[in-house]
């Protein structure tokens, strides 16, 4: 058995599953698809369980290194939301798939983990020592980051992840931090990798204003790097 057999199976299992969920499909119809046989798939996958717990290894791996370094990140509340943003959409279609009927939760394995990465993602948006209102908040901003991209998978996914940056920014605006903040000013810079995505938002017709909120820099930091802009 190669490990293409077992790319090709992976493969096979997301659409499937994605199509007629998990618990609808079983493995003689993957060994099927594939044009092995359900033997061949056992080879590989002794269940259904060990197929999920294959095909969100690599979500949760990003999902922990993500979280990881947020935590010793000066921001880490915004490192956060921004590296889980950026997992949930490199791994979109996994988690639409999800949608249908929480296949991913076959697997007591990435149930655990995935379980244990919210409870961390959520400790790092709150901040040290919040409030209940603190945690429902920070609870509230992590569901916003998910949801959008399950149900919009197929956007451009800059676009997606700007708007779904401005919906947060929008959540957290009230709160006294995030007035601290403001009149602290907003980060002067960009890094070459914010700036192609300011450019590409630009480009789709997006205000600067919005930019800035989306990207957190100011304003005048967007005109700056962005002559055209107006």
């Amino acid at each position: 058995m190669t490990d293409d057999t077992r790319a090709r199976i992976l493969r096979a299992a997301l659409a499937e599953f994605s199509a007629r969920g998990f618990h609808a499909t079983s493995v003689r119809e993957l060994a099927e698809r594939v044009g092995v046989t359900k033997t061949a798939v056992l080879y590989h996958f002794p269940g259904k369980a060990d197929i999920v717990t294959a095909l969100a290894e690599p979500m949760l791996a990003d999902l922990d290194a993500a979280l990881a370094k947020a935590a010793d990140a000066p921001d880490p509340r915004r490192a956060a939301i921004e590296g889980l943003l950026d997992v949930w959409l490199a791994h979109r279609y996994l988690l639409r798939m999800n949608l249908r009927d929480l296949g991913l939760t076959a697997s007591e394995e990435v149930f655990e983990r995935f379980r244990d990465g919210m409870l961390k993602a959520n400790g790092l948006v709150a901040g040290p020592e919040p409030d209940f209102a603190g945690q429902v908040r920070a609870s509230q901003a992590i569901a916003m980051l998910s949801d959008p991209v399950v149900l919009f998978a197929d956007a451009p996914p800059a676009e997606l992840r700007a708007a779904i940056l401005d919906g947060v920014d929008r959540l957290f605006k009230a709160t006294p931090a995030a007035k601290a903040r403001g009149r602290r000013g907003r980060p002067p810079a960009m890094s070459p990798e914010t700036l192609e995505v300011a450019r590409r938002l630009h480009d789709a017709g997006h205000a600067p204003s919005d930019i800035a909120t989306a990207l957190g820099v100011s304003r005048a930091t967007i005109y700056r790097h962005l002559p055209g802009a107006d």
